[in-house]
């Protein structure tokens, strides 16, 4: 849309919307004139929303999920497994599998994979953190459970490289049918 055409608000609103993964130019404008359109209340219960979440949420000392209290609830959890870690490329990641109730012991989140292709290396992720978390002696196994993508492999790969001469078990997740 040409800028002049609108608002500076509004074009800025698209413009936002715009740089969020997965939202293109026409999507941001049809989110901007649904929210125009809509109640007062409900394009501040949006802005009230974003404020809550970048105010009242922090990332985990421990294990790098996304919370409202340090430590997590999963962390503080006395009942979890303590020496079965899984390491997962994001928070929901850990959304998912806490979903299918399967899975009761520890995890770990690198914030990413290892992405040549988008400069992500090693230093990147939060492989440093893991390492000092492993270091207690613990943790007996840490199930890799990142995506089946290249880079997702990848950062399987590598962590299943780092981790061999620390002594603990290193499985990686089921995949496929």
């Amino acid at each position: 849309m040409a800028s002049n055409l609108l608002p500076r608000p509004v074009q800025r609103l698209i413009d936002e919307f715009a740089r969020l993964p997965g939202v293109g130019p026409k999507s941001a404008a049809r989110l901007t004139f649904y929210l125009l359109r809509a109640a007062n209340e409900q394009a501040l219960e949006l802005s009230a929303a974003l404020q809550d979440l970048k105010e009242k949420t922090t990332l985990c000392s421990v294990c790098f999920n996304i919370t409202e209290q340090d430590p997590c609830a999963i962390c503080l959890d006395e009942e979890r497994q303590r020496d079965l870690l899984c390491v997962v490329e994001e928070p929901l990641d850990v959304v998912a599998l806490e979903r299918s109730r399967a899975f009761k012991g520890l995890y770990h989140v690198l914030h990413g994979a290892i992405s040549p292709l988008r400069n992500i290396g090693p230093e990147d992720l939060k492989l440093a953190n893991l390492l000092e978390r492993l270091k207690s002696g613990e943790v007996q196994e840490v199930i890799v459970a990142t995506s089946p993508t290249t880079e997702g492999q990848a950062t399987a790969t590598y962590l299943a490289r780092l981790l061999k001469p620390l002594g603990v078990r290193v499985t990686r997740i089921g995949m496929g049918i």
